[in-house]
């Protein structure tokens, strides 16, 4: 089931990702699944410095976006699927008014 978000935590969601470094954090966590990232891992696959990386989880997770927790001595990010899904359904919601939501090439909902 997909969370409903407030138009705050849209909002919230929409500026942490309008950030190129934050973004690119974001879809990593994304790809990485449930299994989630290391700092490390993260900077030296995005080439991020640790303190800018650090500074954007930071924004990332008071978004609502991402969580983190400790695994033995080190910190492991996940996206936050159901927060994504949240921002999805509410960006999408009454979609094409409720038709399937596939242009045609005339760029009308069919």
């Amino acid at each position: 089931m997909v969370a409903y978000m407030q138009e705050t935590q849209v909002v919230s969601s929409l500026a942490a990702l309008a950030h190129p470094v934050r973004l690119r954090i974001f879809r990593a966590l994304i790809v990485s699944g449930p299994a989630g990232l290391t700092p490390g891992v993260m900077q030296e696959g995005l080439a991020i410095p640790a303190t800018t990386l650090s500074f954007h989880l930071k924004e990332l997770a008071n978004a609502g976006l991402v969580t983190a927790e400790r695994a033995s001595r080190n910190l492991v990010y996940r996206a936050a699927y159901e927060q994504m899904n949240g921002l999805l359904a509410y960006l999408t919601e009454n979609c094409c008014q409720g038709v399937a939501c596939t242009p045609d090439a005339a760029g009308t909902c069919r």
